[in-house]
């Protein structure tokens, strides 16, 4: 007796799993994993913050609700407080932000021309991690 297919909420689910653990190498390998874009806004900033920001982003594991609602790991932001720390963690108050950097990563196909058919395929699909100031969301 061969085994029952997967439910289409299983299948949909393990398809979810895999764009997230894809996504996650892509952050972790930014240049190598995926094509790497900042916004000129991005690139304003000192390259010692930016910099930081970078490694906030590979290591970056703050995944809630709100920025990761399709559990793919494909969106955050990072925070720059008034004190110049860069942090992962929302502030209780905007007054006690200086800057809110966004970072998210599109699928495209092999040629980045159009979007991918299958996020979870690496064969046909290229990640493209583009981060930005907030205000130029």
């Amino acid at each position: 007796m061969s085994a029952a297919a997967p439910t289409t909420s299983a299948t949909a689910q393990e398809q979810t799993a895999r764009i997230a653990r894809l996504n996650d190498q892509a952050r972790q390998a930014m240049g190598v994993a995926c094509t790497a874009v900042a916004t000129v806004g991005f690139r304003s900033l000192p390259d010692a913050d930016q910099s930081f920001v970078r490694e906030l982003i590979e290591t970056f594991d703050a995944f809630d609700d709100d920025n990761d609602p399709h559990g793919e790991r494909d969106f955050g932001t990072i925070y720059q407080l008034v004190c110049g720390r860069w942090t992962t963690e929302r502030p209780q108050s905007r007054d006690d932000e200086r800057e809110r950097v966004f970072w998210k990563l599109d699928y495209y196909d092999r040629a980045m021309r159009f979007a991918s058919d299958d996020a979870a395929n690496p064969a046909i699909t290229r990640r493209v991690l583009t981060i930005m100031l907030s205000d130029e969301y």
